[in-house]
């Protein structure tokens, strides 16, 4: 016999827990970019700014979608007349519509910026990353060379270089904005250049960048493929941001009678004419409506560089 309290059946084997395949697979890398737009897009300020930019471009490349009306089309009768049906902004000193010059106004402040931007970044970026990958005397020679340009004030080396060069109302538009663009990319690239510098000497000692140059890659290969996708992220914030004070920096060289000037139509020379003695006060709408264009084009760009600004940098978020 068996004895019942020795003797027990086998009960059920308990199998091990086997992970699902979810947790076995590891989680999808994403890329800086990737990560950044995921992180850009939950963000109301970036679909806010955006929908303002894009149409403030869309206003600087094709005005005749917002207004029939010709800017250069004035009548002295009708001068300073305060917005009605016939002219939503009301006219300004020469009788011309205030709306219509207004539309037409972002095209050249926007072209500024958008060039200035795109020739400072492109220069600073190009002197920094020489600057940053040579280093020894290359980088002291260059550094030196940014240090001079960077201790000139931009709005008043603008109004030197501007006065040295003047444009006369017979000029090419394309030369006015030229002028202007040029004299801003000479005063603004060594601050682009200062932080890429800082940026490659950042990436530079990196085990990726070493194991490319010990598998015998050259310099450019090292530079577009390793160093300045990696780079890039800080100059990119800070481009963006300078956009909208480059447009800033347009309208007060032309508030000042130095930057674009008649007949070329922008914000900043809509402001000073309507700037003039008593006309503050007579003819408000002059002064505003141009004053409100230029202000949501500026905060509109700074809002998107600090939207980038926040995405790129893992600290903030």
């Amino acid at each position: 016999m068996t004895d019942p309290i020795n003797s027990s059946a086998p009960g059920p084997v308990a199998e091990p827990l086997m992970p699902s395949a979810e947790a076995v697979a590891p989680e999808q890398a994403h890329s800086l970019w990737t990560d950044a737009w995921l992180e850009m897009r939950r963000n109301p300020l970036f679909w806010v700014s955006v929908m303002l930019i894009t149409v403030l471009v869309t206003m600087a490349l094709f005005p005749g979608l917002f207004t029939r009306i010709d800017p250069y089309q004035c009548d002295l009768q009708i001068s300073r007349e305060a917005p009605n049906a016939a002219h939503w902004f009301g006219t300004d000193l020469q009788g011309c519509d205030v709306y219509s010059r207004t539309i037409h106004g972002a095209r050249s402040s926007i072209l500024v910026g958008l060039f200035t931007t795109l020739g400072t970044t492109l220069l600073g970026s190009l002197v920094g990353i020489i600057a940053g990958y040579a280093g020894g005397w290359v980088d002291t020679l260059l550094s030196r060379i940014g240090e001079v340009f960077f201790a000139i004030p931009l709005l008043l080396g603008g109004i030197v270089i501007l006065y040295s060069f003047p444009s006369t109302s017979e000029t090419p538009y394309l030369v006015v904005v030229a002028k202007v663009v040029a004299a801003l990319v000479v005063l603004g690239w060594p601050s682009i250049a200062r932080l890429m510098r800082s940026s490659v000497l950042q990436v530079k000692p990196n085990e990726y960048v070493l194991a490319a140059r010990a598998l015998g890659a050259n310099p450019w290969r090292i530079i577009t493929s390793h160093i300045l996708p990696n780079a890039l992220a800080a100059v990119m914030v800070v481009a963006t941001i300078n956009l909208g004070s480059y447009i800033a920096v347009e309208a007060t060289l032309s508030f000042l009678g130095i930057g674009l000037r008649p007949p070329v139509i922008s914000w900043g020379i809509a402001i000073s004419e309507a700037s003039g003695l008593g006309y503050i006060q007579s003819a408000p709408w002059m002064l505003a409506f141009p004053s409100i264009f230029l202000s949501l084009t500026v905060l509109a760009f700074i809002m998107l560089g600090e939207v980038i600004r926040d995405a790129l940098d893992p600290k903030l978020r």
